[in-house]
């Protein structure tokens, strides 16, 4: 399993990520060799070490690749949709179940607790992450959508911890009602918003309820 014939560096760089989400995400981190992955992609572990160093960088690299987003994910189909209604259908998904992309940075956290090689990117990525969200809610307070007395980088902290925090519970037996779980949501946001933007995700709630 050397490299595939007809396959270009790119789509077996690109082979290796997908088959790295998986298997980490089934098998955990310390759970998952260098030849799983390899051997899941169709390569030899030669072709993989001639893309990643470490089974560390592939980690990582998978997280960046193919890591739950979802914000971004609506924020790249509606660039102009505002960051009070982003941040409302970001977290209607949250309850639900997750998929592969959800666990992969579970395990890519507890890695991190337990490897220093993962610790500091892991860190970096994370930074990443919270910055993105500060810098989009700071859009929002300049746009006279959130509140300008917030803290962006607070707010931002508390919006990960509610992602991170989804992908640690399991679907059941405690899933919460869809129409709970949006008002409450619409509630929080609400909060967050300055006048009259507040009364508008009242509205939305209600045609989505």
């Amino acid at each position: 399993m050397g490299r595939i014939a007809g396959v270009t560096a790119d789509q077996t760089r690109e082979r290796l990520l997908r088959a790295a989400a998986d298997v980490f995400a089934e098998r955990g981190y310390d759970g998952t060799r260098v030849a799983d992955i390899a051997a899941a992609a169709g390569v030899s572990n030669g072709a993989l070490y001639s893309h990643f160093s470490s089974k560390a960088e592939l980690l990582l690299a998978a997280l960046r690749a193919h890591g739950r987003r979802e914000l971004a994910d609506l924020l790249a189909a509606d660039p102009g949709r505002p960051v009070t209604e982003l941040l409302l259908q970001a977290g209607r998904s949250l309850p639900q179940r997750c998929d592969n992309r959800g666990y992969l940075v579970v395990e890519a956290l507890m890695a991190a607790r337990r490897d220093s090689d993962v610790a500091g990117p892991m860190g970096d990525y994370t930074a990443e992450r919270i910055d993105w969200l500060a810098r989009l809610i700071e859009a929002g307070q300049a746009d006279g959508q959130v509140d300008p007395a917030l803290s962006p980088t607070a707010l931002a902290h508390f919006c990960l911890l509610l992602a991170l925090g989804s992908s640690l519970l399991p679907a059941e037996p405690h899933q919460v009602d869809d129409a709970a779980w949006s008002a409450l949501l619409t509630r929080l946001v609400s909060a967050v918003a300055t006048a009259g933007v507040d009364r508008d995700l009242d509205q939305m709630a209600a045609q989505h309820g």
